[in-house]
């Protein structure tokens, strides 16, 4: 599709989002394992050591930037987006530069302030603080679409200057 065709497609709905969000979320274990837990056990292992809480935050949040920011940047989808047909493409209907495509993902994890807000607030521990992240990742950040009435894109696209398109679906090829 080219530029004005992309975006000319509508934005993608709220529980479409959910849905890939969620699907993101799975994927996003199996990165986490692998770039994560691995280096973890053989340096717990080999140095009977473990990665100071802060140090590991800014190396999973490097991690994560790298895999949105190399997606966005090669073809506009994360493997979720490509399973649920969304697009991330610039106001011109382009795929992200590197740097959009880093401040889009710096924009769309500020989703962690309100989780801090309410921590400071009501001290949570164990699940309940894997609880709220999830639900205001997962259903609250998503509803941030209604602030823009027009185009119905989220707080992150909007500061970015991206938007979400839903891809529309490619009719079965006969043989």
């Amino acid at each position: 599709m080219n530029p004005s065709e992309l975006n000319a497609l509508p934005s993608p709905r709220f529980w479409r989002r959910v849905s890939c969000n969620l699907y993101e979320q799975l994927i996003l274990l199996g990165v986490l394992a692998l770039t994560f837990l691995v280096p973890n056990l053989i340096i717990g292992i080999v140095f009977g050591m473990a990665i100071p809480s802060w140090l590991t935050f800014f190396y999973l949040y490097g991690v994560l930037a790298l895999y949105f920011t190399w997606y966005w940047r090669r073809n506009g989808q994360t493997l979720a987006m490509q399973t649920w047909r969304i697009q991330l493409i610039t106001e011109d209907g382009y795929r992200p530069e590197k740097k959009q495509a880093f401040w889009r993902y710096v924009y769309g994890s500020l989703w962690i302030v309100p989780c801090l807000v309410i921590h400071a607030a009501y001290p949570l521990r164990g699940w309940q603080i894997i609880g709220v992240l999830f639900v205001v990742s997962l259903f609250l950040w998503p509803l941030t679409i209604y602030i823009d009435r027009k185009n119905r894109q989220g707080l992150p696209d909007r500061i970015a200057g991206t938007k979400l398109v839903e891809l529309p679906r490619h009719p079965n090829k006969e043989s």
